[in-house]
């Protein structure tokens, strides 16, 4: 899918796409933070016929909705590209050792040579967590590395 890409002197940046049946969808980001999702009419196609203005919180978390399913997409795709890595999804249960510490606590990279690329809480993900970033029971961790080094990330994460 191509993005074209429109500087607008003044206000920021124009992102669009046009979908396989021909709608064209747009984004502008402004130089304020503030983001315009844009529908454009598909007779006129520098005519809108909707333009959702959004906050960059609310920025934030139409794109983490729609980058849900992408990091999942890309990280089986890794799989099939790269013959011997893995992913897995593990569970921090109630009674952790990890409930309530950091990613930086657990040391996994160093210890299992796995990665931590993300976690989802609820229904938010937070890609590529820093080291800070505190754990609860019920996390949903995604670990991409060896079939081995994973399996100790779970170890880890539910056994200390």
């Amino acid at each position: 899918m191509d993005i074209e890409r429109v500087n607008l002197p003044g206000i920021g940046m124009q992102h669009s796409v046009t979908t396989s049946r021909g709608r064209r969808l747009g984004v502008v980001s402004h130089h304020t933070g503030r983001r315009d999702l844009v529908v454009y009419d598909k007779d006129d196609p520098d005519s809108t016929v909707v333009n959702v203005a959004l906050t960059p919180d609310e920025a934030n978390v139409v794109a983490e909705l729609l980058g849900t399913a992408r990091i999942v997409e890309r990280l089986a795709e890794l799989n099939r590209q790269v013959e011997g890595l893995v992913t897995q999804q593990i569970a921090i249960p109630a009674g952790s050792p990890y409930d309530g510490r950091t990613l930086g606590d657990t040391q996994t990279r160093t210890r299992t040579g796995a990665s931590i690329v993300a976690v989802v809480r609820d229904r938010e993900v937070f890609a590529s967590p820093r080291p800070d970033f505190r754990f609860v029971a019920g996390d949903v961790i995604v670990a991409v590395g060896t079939a081995d080094g994973t399996n100790a990330v779970a170890s880890i994460l539910t056994d200390g």
